[in-house]
């Protein structure tokens, strides 16, 4: 049963909101989106907002965590099929979904990847910071299938909205993910260290013999520098997947995608350029800086 077109145009203003209020670097793609393709990644961005608020809930025990996230999923799959819903988030990724043809499957990966850092239910305690933070992946191959879940999952969603042809596009939107992720879990390894979450692979952290119970060590900035770095350069080399990726989407997306690719290959350079001193403070661009890359995604839209 369709909604009605007032109540959808109010369910997308409510994502859009959303979506401006917390996706940081992500709105400033969006705002370079024709409306209707920005309200739609808008919808996307809300649905998993939802499902990490859920997901990082301290107040709910982990077995309750997961049983909401199942049902938040389960709510979308029966506004899909055709039942009402005054959820306006549920109300316009179901609307978007249906006009972008995305695959339900694809949504439900974002969910699964949302559970991923759940703790071990037998193991459901508050993590002390001080304690060695458990190394979650032992090798890079196990560290991709996570960025793949959190992040490759939210570009193959992404490119659907911006329209493709190639069906090489799915293979680069992936690899695309993983390097926004990769340069995520190098800026924010001091903060998730602290919540006991280790992301590095416990290969790589060996390669360079570091102890991940170093992370809260004063010198950790000079400690993980060689293992930070060696992420950097895997990431760089999966943003060449970034540059294949512009061209094969559609004309009036590629400024937006653009716009993304240079914001978070900024942020890794910045990070290269504090010598990956993620630790002394979180490395960040300005809005100032952002805003001039924003403009001349604005340029590329008109050219």
């Amino acid at each position: 049963m369709s909604q009605h077109p007032l109540q959808l145009r109010a369910a997308y203003a409510v994502c859009r909101h959303i979506a401006r209020s917390a996706a940081k670097n992500f709105y400033y793609g969006f705002l370079v989106l024709p409306s209707r393709k920005r309200s739609a990644l808008c919808a996307v961005y809300a649905f998993m907002r939802r499902a990490d608020d859920i997901s990082d809930d301290p107040a709910l025990p982990v077995e309750e965590r997961r049983a909401k996230l199942a049902a938040w999923m389960c709510a979308l799959r029966q506004v899909v099929e055709g039942e009402r819903t005054d959820d306006p988030v549920l109300m316009a990724l179901a609307d978007t979904q249906r006009t972008f043809n995305i695959p339900l499957d694809l949504v439900e990966k974002l969910v699964e990847g949302t559970a991923m850092d759940l703790p071990n239910p037998r193991s459901d305690r508050p993590t002390d910071a001080s304690a060695h933070a458990p190394v979650h992946y032992e090798t890079f191959d196990e560290l991709y299938d996570y960025c793949y879940h959190v992040a490759s999952v939210v570009g193959l969603v992404s490119i659907r909205i911006f329209g493709y042809r190639d069906p090489q596009a799915e293979t680069l939107a992936e690899r695309t993910g993983v390097a926004f992720q990769l340069t995520n879990i190098i800026r924010d390894v001091k903060e998730d260290g602290e919540m006991g979450r280790v992301y590095l692979p416990s290969q790589d952290l060996r390669r360079f013999g570091v102890d991940a119970a170093a992370i809260n060590n004063g010198n950790a900035a000079a400690i993980f520098r060689p293992v930070l770095e060696f992420e950097a350069e895997r990431a760089r080399e999966l943003y060449g997947s970034a540059e294949e990726l512009i061209p094969l989407i559609d004309d009036d997306s590629q400024p937006a995608l653009w716009t993304l690719v240079e914001i978070y290959h900024r942020l890794l350079d910045r990070i290269a350029s504090c010598q990956y001193d993620v630790f002394s403070e979180r490395v960040t661009l300005s809005t100032a800086e952002k805003l001039v890359i924003l403009t001349k995604g604005f340029v590329r839209r008109l050219t």
